[in-house]
């Protein structure tokens, strides 16, 4: 059996964080971890380690990309991946060049969005 790989996934949408944490651990060898703030998230990542950090970039505390910006500045190089329904192309830029391993827009049918997160999470 292959090891689980634990991932943060922080989202400001409860529902969202729900149905993706239970198709991932599903469907994955993989342990989700779910906060609904990056704030909350920060403080998590001081305590505990991840394989993978998911982010939405739309959320009240602070947007995606200045949550992968204090993620780096941490120190922390885990795999990021932003996975949001702002699709604008100056956030895509933004988030290549602030170090973001992957860009995924949401929408669309579930299954296949969430198969396709899955994919870049390995």
């Amino acid at each position: 059996m292959a090891d689980i790989l634990r991932i943060l996934y922080v989202d400001d949408e409860p529902s969202l964080l729900g149905i993706a944490k239970a198709f991932l651990e599903k469907t994955g060898n993989y342990s989700i971890t779910t906060l609904e703030s990056a704030t909350a998230a920060l403080e998590r990542l001081k305590l505990e380690q991840y394989d993978a950090i998911i982010s939405d970039y739309q959320m009240p505390d602070m947007n995606g990309i200045e949550f992968l910006k204090s993620v780096r500045k941490s120190g922390n190089s885990s795999p990021f991946i932003i996975f949001t329904g702002r699709g604008r192309e100056e956030v895509v830029v933004d988030a290549i060049n602030n170090g973001v391993d992957f860009y995924l827009q949401k929408g669309g049918d579930p299954r296949a969005q969430f198969a396709e997160l899955s994919h870049k999470i390995y």
